[in-house]
């Protein structure tokens, strides 16, 4: 008798356990609410990076044209503009990745550092136009020596002064 009332009970007891464990997975009315739905971010389609893919090679074989020596490599061109990009995002780890690899294909460091200086003297590149960066990067790889943009500072500066004496 005794062992048929233990059995009751320890049946009863797993059963309310089975239940207790279901109706802990399940959700409440709070955690049913959808939350806001943000609106998604435009990503470039399949037929914008085909589009891209023409361009970047016709710029690659552009400064092949221009430019001697090894910076005019391919291999240099892609993965230097891709060095530089990162230096200018403050990605350093990804960019000395990079930098590695660069080496070891036998590119000029020189380059690198000859067009990262360009670049910073060209000053901030608009966040909003999405080739802007790319542009001046390739302006730079090509020539490191284009002359820094004019600031309004420094054409306050250098603009002469008439004082009267």
């Amino acid at each position: 008798m005794k062992s048929q009332k233990m059995s009751a009970r320890f049946g009863a007891f797993a059963s309310l356990a089975v239940l207790a464990a279901m109706l802990a997975g399940v959700p409440g009315p709070a955690f049913s609410q959808a939350p806001e739905q943000k609106p998604t971010e435009q990503k470039p389609t399949a037929g914008d990076k085909r589009e891209s893919v023409p361009k970047r090679i016709d710029e690659i074989a552009e400064i092949g044209r221009l430019m001697t020596g090894p910076a005019s490599n391919p291999e240099c061109v892609w993965l230097g503009r891709r060095v530089i990009s990162l230096l200018w995002r403050d990605d350093l780890d990804t960019a000395f990745r990079h930098l590695d690899l660069y080496d070891r294909f036998g590119c000029p460091g020189g380059q690198i550092q000859a067009t990262f200086r360009c670049l910073v003297r060209q000053g901030d590149i608009d966040p909003k136009a999405p080739d802007a960066l790319n542009g001046r990067i390739h302006a730079c790889w090509i020539n490191p020596s284009v002359p820094a943009a004019p600031t309004t500072a420094a054409s306050a500066e250098t603009a002469p002064t008439t004082a009267k004496q």
